[in-house]
């Protein structure tokens, strides 16, 4: 057993180190911009690499590769997150890379216009899927008693676009669970990292 952990450890890390020597990502930027077209309009966020590095770099990697590109936001609730980065247009699922340690104690909060990490109940889980949040979500933070959501990032160009996204109606999809996939497909067209 310790073996195995010992083992998924290294993994891990070589991947990071990896991720980190990637110079498609920008690795000297502190606060790289990546510009996200969707079917509402564009929006740019600006990434916090000082706060949240590993996070920023799994992010990047998805971009760099057009992972991201013409994805849909499955999950709209309107007084809470927008979420996106995990479905194709037809609903198949996007290739998800190995999980990043949990950077959720870096300071950032669950604010209105922020980008985090999506998880499953497993703190250290998040992969692909991100949010932004479209109301102010202080309850997704880290306590001394649980482990919170990563903020890595917040819009810095088109909150408009944002707002209008979060306003779409959503409803039941046969593929996703949960009544809050946008009736009309909420479309990431592409993802772009913007030059330094």
């Amino acid at each position: 057993m310790m073996r195995a952990l010992l083992l998924a450890f290294t993994l891990s890390l070589t991947a990071l180190v990896q991720a980190a020597d990637d110079p498609r990502i920008q690795p000297g930027n502190l606060f790289p911009k990546v510009q996200m077209e969707t079917s509402l309009g564009t929006l740019v966020v600006e990434l916090d690499r000082s706060r949240a590095e590993r996070t920023v770099d799994n992010f990047l990697l998805y971009v760099v590769d057009g992972a991201y590109d013409n994805t849909v936001f499955h999950r709209v609730i309107g007084d809470f997150v927008v979420q996106g980065g995990g479905y194709l247009t037809d609903y198949a699922a996007v290739t998800e890379r190995d999980p990043v340690v949990n950077e959720s104690g870096n300071g950032l909060s669950n604010q209105m216009g922020t980008i985090a990490m999506a998880r499953t109940d497993d703190p250290h889980s998040a992969t692909n899927q991100f949010y932004f949040n479209v109301a102010d979500n202080e309850r997704l933070d880290p306590s001394s008693r649980r482990w919170g959501y990563a903020v890595f990032g917040e819009v810095v160009e088109g909150l408009e676009v944002l707002e209008a996204m979060a306003a779409v109606e959503t409803g039941d999809h046969a593929e996703i669970a949960g009544g809050t996939v946008p009736v009309t497909p909420l479309v990431l067209k592409k993802a772009t990292l913007l030059p330094e």
